[in-house]
């Protein structure tokens, strides 16, 4: 099926700094709308001029109340005021920290001691999290839109508050945010992993690392300031913020933010974007919609009918899908033309399915450790089952011998972490000799520099929605359980459903809770303690399935599991 490239725009601009891309994308589009969101159930909007003055207000406080340079989080949902908070950070040479929401109290309170964290900055769904007293430690405490029980004080700031300050700092005469050096290569961004302190890494990553990742995402679409995005993934995902949230702003693109998952699917029909930025889940979500709509219409054998006859057509140079498949499109907008694609593999089928009906599915590969962007397929040059070619300024390489295709993933580049906070040891095992980053993920380079992946040399689990799970981390939980000696935690996938974390069990049966039980019996008390375990994980680490077996498993000589035994 020959490919036709329907994605054409200027070449965006390199920037130097994120403070030199706010001033040049404030002057290009001023008035026009950056981004819509609910805010308690109001719509509203704020423009580029309205963004790019913010950062610099709230830039100006932070130097004003002797937070420049400090350890600040940012945690809750998609917010403008939430990306204006991480540009302002940025360029005052603080450190951002960048949380889950769906953390329980107890981690968030951890990470945040751990990362000797400062303040935090924060929307309205966390607001009733920092009231409660395990948070003292902080100094500053920045609700972006507080409730009425949020009194300010010293240490409680409102955002308004926040950026009047600053607009009263500049009016005196308070040049410091534009004024003061940047260190580019100072840690500006640490992110965690995932898990406990005990298990997660914090990824430190420096305004160089940063800005480098969203000139080579720029770079490697071709999107301009006609492009229109719905705004779906947890914007704390370093995927989502160098190429939804920073990536949108630095094309002059506009958004909607999307306001609940429930809404997704509508939100694509009103706001009708162009382009979508997302991970698996939701591209099979709108794969699985389309064919459910057509049998349920009785439309199917016609729609396979239609994809004969552009492949026909698209052979011959030409392009009629919009009218062969408007109506499939319809459901999306009308006016989507391209996906990317990134966080987990994604099934080629899913990718030639959604070019039939004129929609192009770009691919790409990263890790955190990366900004996190190492690949991905370009307009006009897709390829399937690959994750296509480097980005600017990333060079890939494998560790394969002679003679051998495959090998782990290696990557350099102005994108590549600075190392793991607090980690050393860590940081110099993740490196090469010649200075390249360990992905951890087997894969081969062809011959035109095209990436593709065949399995991961690390344990993690990736789910379809691109979710990182560390099976160890979880398998500590289980540990603290009597009646397990022993687990493996791994992702299964039954047929075409979801990747499911699932619990390979050895039971003991010494325990007084499991002596004399029936297989059965031992199943249901196994699976009730799991259930116990997975009140205490946040619904993405769920335990979704168990299985017992009464063999130990096999291990090493130092008494290691041999994960790769276990299927």
């Amino acid at each position: 099926m020959r490919m036709i490239n329907n994605l054409k725009a200027e070449p965006p601009i390199f920037y130097d700094d994120f403070r030199h891309m706010i001033s040049v994308t404030g002057e290009k589009y001023g008035d026009k709308i950056f981004a819509e969101y609910d805010e308690k159930g109001e719509r509203k909007s704020r423009t580029y001029a309205e963004m790019v003055e913010n950062v610099a207000a709230l830039g100006t406080a932070l130097y004003a109340a002797g937070l420049a340079g400090k350890r600040i989080a940012l945690i809750g949902d998609t917010h403008p005021l939430y990306l204006m908070s991480y540009i302002s950070l940025l360029s005052t040479n603080s450190v951002a920290i960048p949380m889950d929401k769906e953390l329980s109290p107890e981690q968030v309170v951890s990470f945040l001691r751990y990362a000797e964290a400062d303040g935090v900055i924060y929307t309205p769904s966390m607001n009733a999290l920092f009231r409660r007293p395990e948070f003292d430690f902080l100094s500053v405490l920045i609700p972006i839109c507080p409730d009425e029980e949020d009194t300010p004080s010293e240490r409680l700031i409102p955002m308004a508050e926040m950026l009047d300050r600053g607009r009263e700092a500049i009016v005196a005469g308070d040049d410091r945010f534009a004024a003061t050096p940047l260190d580019m290569d100072k840690c500006s961004v640490l992110l965690f992993t995932s898990g406990t302190t005990g298990t997660s890494r914090g990824v430190m990553l420096s305004h160089r690392n940063l800005i480098s990742a969203l000139n080579a995402s720029t770079h490697s679409m071709a999107y301009g300031d006609t492009a229109t995005f719905v705004s779906v993934l947890p914007i704390h995902h370093t995927y989502e913020m160098m190429c939804g949230e920073l990536g949108v702003m630095a094309i002059g693109g506009s958004m909607l933010v999307n306001d609940s998952l429930k809404h997704v699917l509508k939100n694509f029909a009103s706001y009708k974007p162009n382009t979508l930025i997302l991970v698996p889940l939701f591209l099979e979500t709108m794969h699985k919609r389309i064919w459910d709509e057509a049998r349920r219409r009785g439309l199917e054998k016609k729609l396979r009918l239609a994809m004969k006859v552009n492949t026909i057509l698209l052979n011959l140079g030409i392009d009629r899908r919009q009218k062969l498949f408007g109506q499939v499109t319809g459901a999306f907008g009308g006016k989507l033309t391209s996906i990317v694609c990134g966080g987990a593999p994604v099934n080629p089928e899913i990718i030639k399915n959604f070019y039939h009906f004129g929609i192009t599915v770009l691919e790409g590969y990263g890790i955190t450790e990366c900004a996190p962007l190492v690949s991905v397929n370009s307009p006009g040059k897709v390829r399937f089952h690959s994750v296509g070619t480097p980005v600017y300024g990333c060079t890939v390489k494998t560790d394969a011998e002679d003679g051998v295709s495959t090998g782990e993933i290696l990557v350099k580049g102005p994108n590549v972490m600075i190392g793991y906070y607090k980690d050393p040891e860590a940081t110099a095992a993740a490196f090469t000799e010649d200075g390249f980053f360990r992905t951890g993920d087997i894969g081969h380079i062809d011959g035109d520099g095209y990436i593709y992946l065949t399995g991961r040399k690390k344990n993690i689990i990736i789910l379809s929605n691109g979710k990182n799970i560390y099976p160890e981390e979880i398998e500590e939980y289980l540990s603290d359980l009597s009646m397990i000696s022993e687990s493996v935690v791994l992702g299964r996938r039954k047929g075409n459903e979801e990747v499911a974390i699932t619990a390979i069990i050895v039971p003991n049966m010494e325990d007084p809770a499991l002596v004399g039980k029936t297989p059965s019996q031992v199943y249901d008390a196994v699976r009730e303690a799991v259930t116990a375990v997975n009140r205490r994980l946040p619904s993405f680490k769920h335990i979704a399935d168990i299985e017992i077996r009464y063999e130990e498993f096999e291990k090493t000589s130092s008494r290691k599991i041999k994960r790769y035994l276990v299927k």
